[in-house]
């Protein structure tokens, strides 16, 4: 029966891992809430019947529900994790983008011909008009 949570366990973590790598958009989104929600909510539950722990870990083999709860917040940290590391990658990704648009409209602003009127009222240079 142990080796069946171990099973169950791994499999839910390699679900939540491809999950999260393929899913973007609103609808990931709503999924992640949805989950933070039954979270809270069996968190709750938990909190007003602590023996639902020890008879979830009868029913899938773990000997203590404090094995339970240490297993299942695993489960969480992971996935809160992969998570984070994918909105961050996103946001690199994005300011990336926008440093190189930048760069491209700084360069095509310095091509322009002379006559056009400067976008940028800023003079380039600070250091001409001396210490502050």
């Amino acid at each position: 029966m142990r080796m069946l949570i171990q099973i169950v366990l791994i499999a839910g973590v390699l679900y939540v891992v491809a999950r999260l790598f393929r899913s973007r958009g609103a609808r990931a989104q709503a999924i992640r809430r949805v989950g933070l929600l039954l979270f809270a909510a069996f968190a709750v539950i938990s909190i007003l019947f602590p023996d639902v722990w020890n008879r979830i870990a009868a029913l899938v083999g773990v000997g203590r529900g404090t094995d339970m709860v240490l297993y299942a917040l695993v489960v969480a940290f992971l996935s809160s994790s992969v998570t984070s590391y994918l909105r961050f990658r996103e946001v690199e990704t994005r300011y990336t983008r926008l440093a190189r648009r930048l760069a491209l409209d700084e360069v095509a602003r310095v091509d322009s011909p002379p006559s056009a009127a400067p976008v940028d009222p800023v003079p380039e240079d600070d250091e001409a008009d001396g210490p502050p």
